[in-house]
């Protein structure tokens, strides 16, 4: 065997690890939060700590991972979303994606409170997902199919609501949150519409909203 093919077979071997590891990672922290000890990660990964702490020296780098693979998936509903023809279809396509993820993940919520560099990242995640969420929103008031008064800042309230939802009935009725979710949309529907009394939060007072709930 040459030289160069034993590099390419290590190669492939440190980058399965590392996939194996994160996998790992996802599951426990999804299921358990993110106080999971990395030695049950890599227990659960069938590796070694040597081979952890090669590829994620801290336990922070580890989380930092998972979360970079849990918004990609964030990214990707609201792609979907943009390109769905109908943007009721997109919008509703985005919400169910999105809280499905939250409840299949428990450690999503831990990870976004954490550190404030954590926070900078969910800004940049929120930074691409913004656009394509405008689109779709005002794609839904082009086609008459979402209220009027609806605005992409009305879209945390629906996430804070739906997670406190998903966190108190998790261990009871782990779907209810379908319920939840089909109770807002038939309220967010053109033809169900009445005039909000007050308007939605600006982007500061959303800014000041959650670094008061992190706290």
């Amino acid at each position: 065997m040459t030289t160069s093919v034993r590099t390419k077979e290590l190669r492939s071997d440190a980058r399965r690890n590392r996939e194996r590891l994160i996998a790992s990672a996802r599951e426990l922290f999804s299921s358990q939060g993110v106080e999971v000890p990395v030695e049950e990660v890599t227990h659960h990964a069938g590796l070694g700590m040597g081979t952890l702490y090669r590829h994620f020296p801290t336990k922070e780098e580890l989380i930092d991972a998972v979360l970079e693979d849990a918004f990609a998936g964030i990214v990707t509903l609201a792609e979907r979303a943009a390109a769905e023809q109908d943007a009721w279809t997109g919008f509703a396509g985005f919400l169910e994606g999105a809280l499905s993820l939250h409840a299949k993940n428990r450690g999503l919520r831990d990870i976004l409170a954490m550190r404030e560099h954590r926070a900078r990242r969910a800004e940049a995640m929120r930074a691409r997902i913004r656009p394509l969420l405008n689109r779709v929103i005002e794609r839904a008031h082009e086609q008459g199919t979402l209220r009027p008064d609806f605005t992409a800042d009305d879209l945390p309230l629906i996430f804070w609501t739906a997670g406190r939802v998903i966190e108190t009935t998790a261990a009871i009725a782990p779907d209810y949150w379908r319920r939840y979710l089909a109770l807002i949309l038939d309220g967010l529907r053109a033809d169900a519409a009445t005039p909000l009394p007050v308007p939605p939060l600006t982007r500061a007072q959303l800014a000041r909203t959650t670094v008061r709930r992190a706290g």
